[in-house]
């Protein structure tokens, strides 16, 4: 093999272990922009879970009151009924 011949050679490997690099590389910030992506719906989804409890803590007070307001009319309806 001539001294040409082996540097084209070397030439060649470091082109095709250049691209291969690039094409990981690639791969690499692909992933990392899609994690990124899935932090921020993680983050949005939290945030809606929290509004949620909030939401649910609200309507469970609500159900509570109400419960009461409905046992003490059937308390009172109870009182008002003549005794046999």
């Amino acid at each position: 093999m001539t001294e040409k011949s082996s540097l084209s050679d070397t030439k060649r490997v470091n082109a095709m272990l250049l691209n291969e690099f690039l094409k990981e590389h690639k791969r690499i910030n692909q992933q990392e922009h899609k994690m990124q992506e899935q932090a921020a719906m993680v983050s949005k989804l939290d945030s809606t879970v929290a509004k949620q409890e909030e939401i649910i803590a609200q309507q469970q007070k609500q159900i509570e009151a109400l419960t009461a307001a409905v046992q003490k009319v059937s308390d009172q309806v109870a009182l008002s009924k003549p005794a046999p």
